[in-house]
């Protein structure tokens, strides 16, 4: 979960800041604190260190710091709209996976905190709303993206998807954003401060340090990071510029209904060779029912294979006395079968077996269970690996860009009037 990593950097070195009454700004019908803002302003230094990254002058960082704070306020406020919440059964199960991510219990995690100076019953709001947050974009835009089939068709007959070769590439991005449908003074504010940000990269600027101090991106104090991305999971703004730059090297302006996009080639590398190990089984199953107890089905089973034991065909038996009626008329077969399609106990029984083995009976929630694993192999890019592959991948750029969208209507419509800061 994305916030268990913010909430491990925020306990590590970040002092509360003592509180402060100065309203900063109003977010519709709420207001941020100045003590919000030095706050927060720690953490993300705090976090620009830990990753060595260069900090931006103090100006920059607030003016950044005090707009991650009203989109944040923002997507609290649509969580309260909609009912998104987070009970404190949730909030002490996630409370326990951080301690435990420390090798600690809760207990000895809030003795922690507490002896460093931080008040426990805040942090336990910070994760709170952290929570609330993902949970509010998993329903308002992740779980609202859908991939046909027709989509996952087009990408694999336009995309070169290469066993050993698939490249993947490492982005920064600069954002100036502009409203959807701005005035022209709005888009020569923005015209300017892109020539301002050219000329500091056209005079060596490390792109990092200009994101942070200029980029309108929600990832702006992250240096402008996109991470590592696939072809398929490029913006589709990005898609066809990419690919044609060399390392190190920053794309022209390219324009969107955000505003205009800057993107910088990291880095580039082939992606690893994914294999899928898979096993060619057949099995037999007997389940319990109101006739047959759970003894008799084992017992029946027992003796089925010693039969096959004895040298009578696997295949025919299956035909006649497996309850899996879906491979019993393939005498038993399951076909080839890739890691994690079985459940568990099945998939841990069939890993144990040599090809040409039979197994002891055994129990799944299903019934009971005799298998002979007939072969095994290896695939490159499987079909149905490169298909789900595929959907994964267009999902994830389609969540970019509805989340992008998203963030920028919710921005476009609230009521946000700042304070002198």
């Amino acid at each position: 979960m994305k916030y268990l990593f913010a909430a491990f950097l925020l306990v590590c070195n970040v002092a509360w800041a003592a509180p402060l009454d100065r309203i900063i700004a109003v977010v519709n019908d709420e207001v941020i604190l100045e003590s919000e803002l030095v706050e927060m302003q720690q953490t993300v230094r705090q976090q620009l260190r830990q990753r060595q990254s260069a900090i931006p002058p103090s100006d920059v960082m607030r003016k950044q710091v005090l707009e991650r704070l009203v989109v944040q306020r923002l997507q609290l406020q649509r969580a309260e709209e909609v009912g998104v919440r987070v009970g404190d059964d949730a909030l002490n199960a996630a409370l326990r996976q951080i301690a435990n991510n420390n090798d600690m219990n809760l207990r000895q995690f809030r003795d922690v905190l507490e002896d460093d100076g931080y008040e426990f019953s805040r942090f336990r709001e910070t994760i709170r709303e952290e929570m609330i947050i993902t949970r509010l974009r998993k329903s308002q835009v992740e779980d609202r993206v859908v991939v046909s089939d027709r989509e996952v068709d087009n990408f694999l007959a336009t995309q070169t998807v290469q066993a050993g070769n698939e490249v993947e590439y490492h982005l920064q991005h600069i954002l100036i954003s502009m409203p959807e449908a701005a005035a022209p003074e709005e888009v020569q504010e923005a015209q300017d401060k892109l020539d301002t940000i050219q000329s500091l990269l056209n005079e060596g600027g490390e792109f990092g340090e200009v994101a942070a101090g200029y980029s309108d991106g929600q990832n702006a104090l992250d240096g402008g990071e996109l991470g590592w991305r696939k072809q398929g999971e490029l913006p589709s703004l990005f898609a066809d510029v990419v690919p044609r730059l060399t390392v190190g090297e920053v794309s022209e302006p390219l324009r969107s209904g955000s505003g205009f996009h800057l993107v910088r080639l990291k880095d580039k590398k082939s992606a690893e060779r994914h294999l899928v190990k898979q096993t060619k089984a057949s099995h037999i199953l007997i389940k319990p029912n109101e006739v047959v107890s759970d003894e008799e089905a084992q017992k029946r089973l027992n003796q089925l294979r010693q039969r096959i034991e004895n040298g009578e065909n696997f295949a025919e038996l299956a035909r006649a006395h497996s309850e899996d009626t879906g491979s019993a008329i393939e005498g038993g077969s399951l076909g080839w079968v890739s890691p994690g399609v079985m459940v568990p106990e099945f998939q841990e029984k069939m890993d144990e077996l040599a090809v040409g083995e039979l197994s002891e009976v055994f129990k799944s929630r299903f019934g009971w269970h005799l298998i002979m694993v007939d072969d095994r192999r290896e695939e490159n890019m499987a079909e149905e690996f490169k298909r789900n592959k595929a959907r994964e991948q267009i999902r994830q750029r389609k969540i970019d860009e509805e989340m992008e969208s998203w963030l920028r209507a919710m921005r476009d419509e609230a009521y946000v009037e700042y304070r002198e800061i």
